[in-house]
């Protein structure tokens, strides 16, 4: 994944709303609206989230090693990188989320990594702790 944190994800922006992806990738193997209300497009190596206004919220997908302007952190260092690198990381729900790179992962789970929009930082603060 090369990530530009709250700007792009690979080719796709955050701008991309449903009916382009659809254009782009034809359709997916799953679509629904899962527990959050958020649409769901999974193509299997990657999965999008948009709100029901279409705003695309989330990006996930299997990242061995996330690129990050110049910097490669391999998926197995992300946690230690986040830890050091974003002061008001957190954790939600057993994931690690960075505000300051727009991303949750959980570091126990194989190397799946979400992108996150920056309006969707406030929500996965919200959760409860734990």
């Amino acid at each position: 994944m090369r990530l530009i944190p709250f700007v792009q994800v690979d080719d796709t922006p955050f701008t991309l709303r449903p009916g382009a992806l659809l254009r782009r990738k034809g359709a997916p193997l799953r679509r629904a609206i899962n527990d959050v209300a958020l649409e769901v497009f999974d193509y299997g190596d990657v999965v999008y989230r948009f709100q029901a206004s279409g705003r695309l919220e989330e990006v996930t997908q299997r990242v061995p090693v996330l690129h990050l302007g110049e910097v490669a952190v391999p998926f197995r260092a992300l946690e230690a990188f986040v830890r050091a690198q974003d002061a008001d990381a957190f954790e939600r729900a057993g994931f690690v989320v960075s505000p300051r790179f727009g991303l949750a992962f959980v570091p126990r789970d194989p190397d799946w990594v979400t992108a996150l929009a920056r309006h969707c930082i406030p929500t996965w603060r919200a959760l409860p702790p734990g």
